[in-house]
C-alpha cells in the first residue's frame, strides 16, 4: 500500500453536481488504497468538526457539501469512467465509501471530459459511468462544444438558484446498489421490530442506494414538515435513528445495531405521505395537484433539504411496486414520471419496473440534473495526529447523534 504523506496538496476541481457540491479529484493523485487516505480527505475538508460548520477546510457543514469524487478512465469494456464516491461525515471525524452520490454523479461525465480523461467529439455525448462503490452503471447524456461541456443552459432544478444545460442521468438495473437485491428481505412491506420503539412497518428498498420507508403519519407528522421542523420535533430524529439502524441489520447491511450505527450512510430514512399542499424553503407554495407523492428524506441523521437523487430514484421505483408504503401513498402515475413533492420544491423521477416469476426488477430509472465547476487548483491538507483527533471526539456525544449536525446529502 502506497504510504500517504503527512502533509501536503491535491490537484482537485470544486464543482457542483445538482444539489451538491465535491473536490473532483484525479485516481492518478491518489495512489492505493483509498482508506488509507481518509487523515488527508477529513483534513481537507475539515472533519471532525465539534462545531459543525467545517471553517478550516473545503466542506460547508452539511454532508452535501463535504463530499468528494474520484475519478479515472475505465478499463471496464461496459464503461467510459469510473467513479468512486467518498462521503466525508462532517463531525464524527472519517469517511464512508459504502454508498453512491446521483447528484454528484452530473459533475463527473463534464469532469471527465474536460480533463481529458475520454476522447469525445462536439455535440451530444453519452457516457458510461461506472460507481465502484455499488458496483452500478450509470450514463449520463450532455452537450459539448469545441472539446469542452456546455454548463450554460435553460434548465432549473429545484435547490439551486439560475439554470444550466441539462445533463440526463439514466441509472442501468439500479436494483441491488447496496445489499444485491432489490427488495433486501424479499417482502415489499413488512414490520419491524425497533428496540426503543416496539413494532414500525416499513418499506426496504435498494435501488441505487437502499433505503427504509416510513409513513410520516405513523410517526405523528404530516409529511410537509420542512427540515427546521423535523429537527425541532422532540425526540423524532433518535427515533428515525432506531429505525435506520433496525432496517440497516433487516437489509443485512449491518450484521448489528452497534455496525449499524457506524454505516451512517445507508440506508437513506424516506417519509412519504400522499400528495399535499406544502410550502418550499424558497416560500413557494407546493399544490397537491401538481405532486404525486410528498416526500422527506433523512441523510447521515440530519433531515435533508433537497432530496439526494438516489432516494428520489428509489422512491420511483418503490413508487411502482404494487403493495410498498410508497406504492400506497402514491397517486398512480401509469408510465408517467414520478413528481415528488420535497423541501426545496419539486422533483420528477422516472423509473421503470417489471415484475415476472423471478419477482420484481428495476430496469432503470433517469433524471436531469446541471452541474458547474466553481474553481480549480489544489487543495491542501495536514492530518491532525490521533491525539487531536480523539482530543475533538472527546468533544462530542451521544452515538449517531453526531450525525445530526452533518445537515443533506
Amino acid at each position: 500500500m502506497t504510504a500517504v504523506p503527512a502533509s501536503g496538496m491535491l490537484p482537485a476541481v470544486f464543482m457542483r453536481g445538482g444539489t451538491s457540491k465535491a473536490l473532483m479529484l484525479h485516481r492518478r493523485d491518489v495512489p492505493g488504497d483509498l482508506a488509507a487516505w481518509e487523515p488527508a480527505f477529513l483534513s481537507a475538508m475539515d472533519s471532525p468538526d465539534p462545531f459543525g460548520r467545517q471553517l478550516n477546510g473545503m466542506g460547508g457543514g452539511v454532508s452535501s457539501v463535504s463530499k468528494i469524487c474520484i475519478v479515472e478512465r475505465s478499463r471496464r469494456p461496459d464503461a467510459d469512467i469510473d467513479y468512486t464516491f467518498v462521503q466525508v461525515v462532517v463531525r464524527d471525524g472519517r469517511i464512508d465509501l459504502s454508498g453512491n452520490c446521483g447528484n454528484m454523479l452530473s459533475a463527473v461525465g463534464p469532469f471527465a471530459v474536460d480533463e481529458g480523461l475520454v476522447e469525445v467529439a462536439d455535440g451530444p455525448v453519452r457516457l458510461r459511468i461506472y460507481n465502484t462503490n455499488t458496483a452500478k452503471r450509470i450514463e449520463a447524456g450532455f452537450e459539448v462544444r469545441d472539446g469542452r461541456t456546455v454548463y450554460r443552459g435553460d434548465l432549473a432544478i429545484p435547490g439551486v438558484t439560475g439554470t444550466g444545460a441539462p445533463i440526463r442521468l439514466d441509472f442501468v438495473d439500479p436494483g441491488g446498489a447496496t445489499t444485491g437485491l432489490l427488495l433486501p428481505t424479499g417482502s415489499v412491506r413488512q414490520t419491524l421490530d425497533v428496540p426503543g420503539l416496539g413494532p414500525v412497518e416499513v418499506s426496504l428498498v435498494d435501488a441505487a442506494n437502499a433505503c427504509v420507508f416510513v409513513r410520516a403519519a405513523d410517526l405523528g407528522l404530516a409529511g410537509t414538515e420542512l427540515p427546521a421542523a423535523l429537527d425541532a420535533v422532540p425526540g423524532l430524529l433518535d427515533r428515525l435513528a432506531r429505525i435506520r439502524r433496525a432496517a440497516s441489520v433487516a437489509m443485512g447491511i449491518a450484521p448489528d445495531l452497534d455496525a449499524a450505527a457506524r454505516i451512517v450512510h445507508v440506508p437513506f430514512v424516506g417519509l412519504v405521505a400522499p400528495p399535499l399542499d406544502a410550502s418550499s424553503l424558497s416560500g413557494a407554495a407546493i399544490r397537491a395537484g401538481d405532486v404525486d407523492l410528498t416526500a422527506r428524506v433523512i441523510s447521515n441523521g440530519v433531515p435533508h433539504q433537497a432530496l439526494p437523487l438516489t432516494a428520489t430514484l428509489c422512491l420511483a421505483v418503490a413508487a411502482r411496486i404494487a403493495g410498498s408504503l410508497v406504492h400506497e401513498a402514491a397517486r398512480a402515475t401509469g408510465d408517467g414520471a414520478l413528481r415528488v413533492g420535497m423541501p426545496s420544491g419539486i422533483l420528477t423521477a422516472d423509473a421503470t419496473v417489471s415484475r415476472d416469476g423471478d419477482g420484481w426488477r428495476a430496469e432503470r430509472g433517469a433524471f436531469f440534473r446541471t452541474a458547474r465547476p466553481l474553481m480549480r487548483g489544489a487543495v491542501y491538507y495536514e492530518p491532525r495526529t490521533q491525539v487531536q483527533m480523539e482530543r475533538t471526539r472527546a468533544k462530542l456525544s451521544g452515538g449517531e447523534s453526531h450525525e445530526q449536525a452533518t445537515g443533506q446529502r
